[in-house]
């Protein structure tokens, strides 16, 4: 029998297994994928709110020094939740892009102090350019005010990134969404919300304990 031919049922065999393997992982994939996408919104309809040492309202895009609308919503939610006496700091986080006249930080102090927040009950960070490196920050910033629980007031497709980096780092952590924010408002917005945070958890699961991402 000519070698080729003999070779035929082999090539077969091998295809039909590397499909099945192709499958298999898809079908994984997409399972993954699916709990995630469960997990996320879960969460982020999930309000935790309740007394804690600090509340903390992670940064968002603001244009010299004025709060963009999602952060806004966020930095509202936050100062209610300061105003209802749940904790006696007021943290904020976030550093500046190429350009920027101002961090996030620092307009959401500004934004806050404007709405009635006292000025000594503020701190943050304003160097972090992630979710990482803010929570990184916090972490140092918390131990030197003997601070262990915290809210989190984000996006409600935040949420589940943001408890669990600073679960990961040892903060007591609650979630409190922002209800209103433009990010949540049509279905669009919670699609790409969706789709960004499996990429950055995804990121984080694979690479970001060990380089900071």
């Amino acid at each position: 029998m000519p070698r080729a031919l003999s070779d035929a049922p082999r090539r077969t065999r091998r295809l039909a297994d590397l499909a099945i393997l192709a499958i298999v992982a898809a079908v994984a994939t997409a399972g993954v994928a699916a709990y995630a996408t469960y997990r996320i919104w879960a969460q982020g309809y999930t309000d935790e709110a309740r007394p804690a040492d600090a509340i903390v309202v992670l940064g968002a895009a603001q244009w010299n020094g004025v709060p963009s609308p999602v952060f806004r919503s966020r930095i509202d939610h936050a100062v209610d939740l300061w105003k209802r006496g749940l904790a006696p700091w007021f943290v904020v986080t976030g550093g500046s892009a190429a350009g920027d006249a101002s961090t996030e930080a620092a307009a959401a102090r500004a934004y806050a102090i404007s709405q009635g927040v006292s000025v000594e009950a503020i701190m943050g960070e304003n160097r972090a350019h992630s979710t990482l490196g803010s929570m990184r920050a916090l972490r140092e910033l918390f131990d030197e005010h003997g601070i262990r629980s915290a809210v989190f007031v984000s996006d409600r497709g935040h949420m589940l990134r943001v408890i669990r980096l600073a679960t990961d780092l040892g903060i007591e952590a609650y979630g409190s969404p922002a209800d209103d924010s433009p990010s949540d408002a049509t279905l669009a917005s919670r699609a790409r919300a969706t789709v960004h945070e499996l990429g950055a958890l995804g990121w984080y699961f694979l690479f970001g304990r060990e380089n900071g991402s």
